[in-house]
């Protein structure tokens, strides 16, 4: 039997609940999945999907902090990445929504320079959310389904 181990949601820390479920889902595109409050008095939870991703965000305030897991601060998570086929049409649409986003990036022998990258893999854009957690898009050669 296999025993897959799938990666299907991050915790993304924010201090504003509404203003960060509104910058992911009008401004990025997520579909909101879940906002809800499970039990009365014990905080609030929001999931939201980034378009064609099986692995989803959670945002939550005053639900009760995991055992031996310390909660994040706001705006302190970097590395999320997301993966496109056509980053140019990614930064127009993030672009046309009002996120602020780097130009197209590659890394180049001196470092980081600006335009696409010659390789299939070496075209990034980079954003933050309004807490400051760091967003990385990185275009793929391919579809997931297809790589």
């Amino acid at each position: 039997m296999r025993k897959d181990w799938t990666l299907e949601v991050l915790v993304v820390p924010v201090s504003d609940l509404d203003r960060a479920k509104a910058f992911y889902q009008d401004q990025c595109g997520f579909r909101a999945e879940i906002d809800a409050a499970f039990f009365e008095g014990v905080g609030r939870f929001v999931q939201l999907t980034p378009p064609g991703s099986c692995c989803s965000i959670v945002l939550e305030s005053g639900m009760p902090e995991p055992p031996g897991q310390p909660r994040m601060a706001p705006g302190s998570l970097r590395g999320l990445q997301l993966c496109v086929t056509d980053i140019a049409a990614a930064r127009a649409a993030l672009v046309g929504r009002g996120v602020e986003v780097t130009p197209v990036l590659h890394v180049g022998a001196s470092g980081w320079a600006e335009g696409r990258g010659e390789d299939g893999w070496n075209s990034f854009l980079f954003f933050q959310d309004p807490d400051g957690n760091g967003w990385t898009v990185q275009e793929a050669p391919a579809p997931l389904a297809e790589r």
